[in-house]
């Protein structure tokens, strides 16, 4: 017998993870600095990013767990894949949008989402095939 779904639409999914980015955006993370000015430590609030296993983490608690809808584990969730696809773009779009204004570490956002620069100096995008070596004999050498 198939396993119950724990959300039984997708617009239900849709609106929990409305609920999700609003508990992320409403309740950020703080960095504590001295103040030059007063003496004494200030905290700076930090808005944290939205992310796919932060969702999963966080609806774990209330709905079970829901990486089945992301992976349409055994095709039973084909009706997901639209609010899925959706999710994972909202996510990079904050996270690029973010490392792009200084919000988060734009390093970061670049390997997470494979956005590195890369270039080729040496092989002009050919393959390496073999290498050859000259040995170059110094001046008095037998």
């Amino acid at each position: 017998m198939p396993k119950h779904k724990y959300i039984e639409t997708p617009e239900k999914f849709e609106e929990i993870w409305e609920i999700y980015k609003k508990k992320v955006k409403d309740n950020p993370r703080y960095s504590y600095s001295l103040s030059n000015k007063t003496g004494e430590i200030v905290a700076i609030p930090l808005e944290l990013p939205i992310s796919v296993d932060g969702f999963e983490v966080w609806a774990k608690k209330e709905y079970g767990d829901i990486h089945n809808y992301f992976d349409n584990t055994g095709d039973r969730y084909s009706e997901y894949k639209a609010i899925c696809s959706h999710i994972r773009k909202e996510c990079k779009v904050d996270h690029i949008d973010g490392g792009m204004v200084g919000q988060y570490n734009p390093s970061i956002t670049q390997r997470l989402h494979g956005l590195t620069d890369k270039s080729d100096i040496t092989t002009n995008g050919k393959d390496i095939n073999e290498i050859k070596v000259n040995i170059i004999k110094a001046d008095g050498d037998k």
